[in-house]
């Protein structure tokens, strides 16, 4: 059996869609992910993942491209080639699977399935219904499930990437605390000068610190780091980004794409999480996280790119001291002393 996984936003959502992605490739002979451009490089992480197509939706993300009649026949015409029998259509809460859904019918899928609260016409097999305030990793599972791929025997449902090395000759000995203060929009971030103080007093409390950031991050990142920690804005892909977060003890981040990687390399994970998303589905999943923020602020699933509240309320509360009570709580161990894998390296 070919079958088609579809989840066509982010790099974090795409991770997320990993544990279903398993179970999809656990009963079929090749798996094909089609992904958006953005989460083509998580996409390309997954296990289970045999092929990915990549395709910019008019529907998705933040800045969509055109309507481009050429491309959707172009991508119809690549799906047909050799037609999958079976599809699963992943998509957040707030998401329609109809347009997806028929673009896999114009391409000869058989068989497809979908949380769909639209009527879907002959667009879905199989029309599920999401159960309430479940986390996205859980909603992916229940529909492949109810598609008939449950997770196979020995699986434990949890995030997961393809093997990643520690880049030593970058981060040091494992061990390490990282801080990545970048977000995918601003309503995410806690912003530089909280990020450096928590640096500054984490370092204070005897962490090695590991700051992290994408290439246009780096002004980000060397705000950060003040020299105080290792600045390695703009020097890691996303494969390289999974090895320096696989070997820190733990990871001080928002609500993006790196928390859900660290989750993905069993990284506990501080999160400030700013709630124009709700936490109960998009907060750290499988690993030990603190969630740092007001969860009743009045932004609360306001789904905003720019806070839309004066003084960013959300986030602005919490202090450098809260996250180095995290990490210490996450770590086990009082600040100040050396890990018990730092001692064995």
């Amino acid at each position: 059996m070919r079958a088609l996984v579809v989840r066509l936003d982010s790099f974090g959502d795409v991770l997320l869609a990993g544990p279903a992605v398993r179970a999809v490739a656990a009963r079929a002979e090749h798996t094909t992910l089609l992904c958006g451009p953005l989460g083509a490089p998580a996409a390309r992480m997954l296990p289970g993942v045999d092929e990915v197509v990549v395709w910019d939706a008019p529907w998705v993300g933040f800045d969509p491209p055109d309507v481009d009649r050429a491309g959707v026949l172009d991508l119809v015409d690549r799906l047909a080639a050799e037609p999958a029998d079976a599809g699963l259509v992943l998509t957040s809460f707030h998401q329609s699977p109809l347009p997806a859904a028929l673009l896999l019918r114009m391409a000869g899928v058989r068989q497809l399935a979908a949380d769909c609260e639209d009527y879907p016409g002959a667009l879905l097999d199989v029309r599920h219904r999401r159960a309430p305030h479940r986390h996205e990793v859980r909603a992916a599972l229940d529909l492949a499930q109810a598609a008939g791929f449950p997770l196979p025997e020995g699986d434990d449902g949890r995030l997961a990437v393809r093997p990643v090395t520690v880049p030593v000759e970058l981060t040091g000995e494992p061990g390490y605390v990282v801080v990545h203060p970048g977000a995918a929009v601003p309503a995410r971030q806690w912003g530089r000068e909280r990020c450096a103080a928590a640096v500054r007093l984490l370092v204070r409390a005897g962490y090695r610190v590991v700051v992290t950031g994408g290439r246009g991050e780096r002004e980000l990142t060397a705000a950060v780091s003040r020299g105080l920690a290792v600045d390695l804005g703009g020097c890691t892909g996303p494969a390289e980004l999974a090895g320096v977060l696989a070997g820190a003890a733990a990871v001080v981040v928002g609500n993006t794409g790196p928390a859900h990687l660290a989750a993905a390399v069993g990284t506990p994970v501080v999160s400030l999480f700013a709630p124009v998303v709700p936490a109960e589905r998009w907060a750290p999943y499988g690993v030990p996280h603190v969630l740092l923020g007001d969860e009743r602020a009045p932004c609360a699933d306001s789904r905003a790119r720019v806070c839309p509240v004066a003084g960013h309320p959300c986030l602005s509360g919490v202090r450098a001291e809260d996250v180095l009570a995290a990490v210490e709580k996450l770590t086990g161990r009082p600040p100040g002393l050396e890990s018990d894998l730092e001692r064995t390296s």
